[in-house]
Parts: C-alpha cells; sequence; structure tokens
C-alpha cells in the first residue's frame, strides 16, 4: 500500500471509532442546521479533526480541503486548489442526516489531490467495516480485496444509484425529469443518502451506475479513483472529465455509461447545478 494511503486509512479507521462511539448514543448527540435540509453533528466535527490531525501530523506541508472547516490551508496550499501540490479532500461523515436517524448508510471519504488528479482515495464504510481504497494505477480494493465494476452491458438491466437535491429545490423540476428517464429505463434506481459511498458502489459492483448533481468535491474525490481504478468511467453529464469542481457526476461501467450519457444530455443543457453543496 503505498505510504499516503496507508496514513489516510489510520486517519479513516480512526474517525470511525469516534463514529461508532457516538452511534452508540444517538439521544445525546447535539445537532446544528447549517441550512435548510443540512446538517452538522459534533461529530462532523470531532471526525474531521481526528482525519486532519493524522493527516497533517504525517504531512504538515499538505494542504486541507475538508467540508466542516473549509479550505484549512495547511503550509502547502494554493490559492487555486488545482495548484495544490498535495491537497486532501475529506467529507469525516458523508451521510450525516441518515447518521442522525441511526439510518446505518454512511461513510468516511478521504482523497488526495496533486495538481488536480485525484491520486490516493478511501471511503470507510464504519457500521460494515468495510474499507474501499485505491491508488492511481495500482487498482482499487474493497477490504484488500481486489473489486471491478460491473459487467453489465444494457441499461434495462442496470441497477442505478442516484441523490435527491435537498436543500436548494431551485432545480427540482429538472431533476425529476431526468429521475423519471432512468426510473422508466433502467432496471431499478436506489437513493440511500451517502453519494460517497454509491460511488464505492460503483466501483465494486453493487450498482452499474450512478448519478447526481450538486455534490461538492469532498463527495466525489475518492469514489470518482475508486470507480476509474475498478474499470469504470466518471464524468459530468456531458461526458467530460471535469466533475469534481462542478457538481454534476455520472459514473457507470463503461457501456451503461455510454447509455446514461446519452439518457442525461436530452435534459442536462437545462440543468444548472446548485451553488453549493455538501452531503445530506
Amino acid at each position: 500500500m503505498h505510504p499516503m494511503l496507508t496514513v489516510a486509512v489510520r486517519a479513516a479507521r480512526r474517525a470511525g471509532r469516534i463514529i461508532n462511539r457516538a452511534s452508540l448514543d444517538l439521544d445525546q448527540l447535539q445537532v446544528a442546521r447549517k441550512q435548510r435540509n443540512d446538517f452538522v453533528t459534533e461529530v462532523d466535527h470531532a471526525s474531521e479533526q481526528a482525519i486532519i490531525e493524522t493527516l497533517l501530523t504525517a504531512y504538515p506541508d499538505h494542504a486541507i480541503l475538508a467540508e466542516e472547516s473549509g479550505h484549512n490551508a495547511g503550509k502547502g496550499a494554493a490559492k487555486d486548489f488545482h495548484e495544490a501540490d498535495h491537497l486532501w479532500v475529506i467529507d469525516p461523515l458523508d451521510g450525516t442526516t441518515n447518521f442522525i436517524h441511526g439510518f446505518p448508510q454512511y461513510a468516511i471519504s478521504i482523497a488526495l489531490m496533486q495538481r488536480g488528479v485525484v491520486t490516493q482515495a478511501v471511503v470507510y464504510d464504519p457500521n460494515r467495516d468495510e474499507l474501499f481504497t485505491a491508488s492511481k494505477g495500482s487498482g482499487a480494493f474493497l477490504n484488500d480485496r481486489r473489486i471491478r465494476v460491473s459487467k453489465r452491458t444494457r441499461l434495462d438491466e442496470a441497477l442505478v444509484g442516484t441523490g435527491f437535491p435537498y436543500r436548494q429545490l431551485d432545480h427540482i423540476d429538472e431533476y425529476l425529469h431526468m429521475f423519471k428517464m432512468v426510473t422508466e429505463r433502467a432496471a431499478a434506481v436506489r437513493r440511500p443518502g451517502a453519494a460517497a459511498l454509491d460511488l464505492a458502489y460503483v466501483a465494486c459492483a453493487r450498482y452499474d451506475a450512478f448519478f447526481e448533481f450538486g455534490l461538492a468535491p469532498w463527495d466525489v474525490a475518492a469514489g470518482s479513483l475508486l470507480i476509474t481504478e475498478a474499470g469504470g468511467l466518471v464524468g459530468n453529464f456531458a461526458g467530460d472529465s471535469d466533475y469534481i469542481f462542478t457538481e454534476q457526476v455520472v459514473a457507470a461501467a463503461p457501456k451503461v455509461f455510454a447509455a446514461m450519457l446519452n439518457l442525461l444530455n436530452t435534459k442536462s443543457a437545462e440543468v444548472k447545478a446548485p451553488g453549493t453543496a455538501s452531503n445530506p
């Protein structure tokens, strides 16, 4: 395992222990509302602090982009995220609303971007103790077992993951139209509520495809590398590679990816994703 990935795994497992302890006493959880339908808990903050501390202890010159603390300008911070030599992109608890309700679908997402390219990725599900990892050029793994995307080639046989817009609802009608089209064409659609895990599920063939808009970099960065290293494709709704910072993502096994693009492009020209995003 790459040394930087080893440190990221250590950080994720440390955060997972914090989250698992807190999940045993949800009645005592302090919850704050960031904005409509967007919540944060002290667990989000504690998890993020543990991850940042672990990463910066090992790599004090690296920069941080984290959901709750924003751009935590480490010594290696650049004015433009794309210019940072080493930028850790962190979601300390993807699926906070699920966590608050005791719905066991949430995860920790940690990615390393080097000059705008994701090179290391960890998505950790502390409920199931499932650790998804990838290093650029070295494949993707689930608990040290190599994973590959689905071999399915037809959209009408595909299980597709998605996420509904949940805070800024300006584009709900456009999204619902896309949702309707996918539902009519695919075998089935699921919406569990944690995008980082949804992307990991594409990588290990639990899903055949995933699409969503309004996602933030910390929702997408780690999962995108898992998918490409597992043989899948990721892009925005036009199929371009600029998806981490543009709030549109579609990911799938290669032939299903093409079918998803054909479907979504009938509506994507009308869709302009909301200005900010984070996890449900």
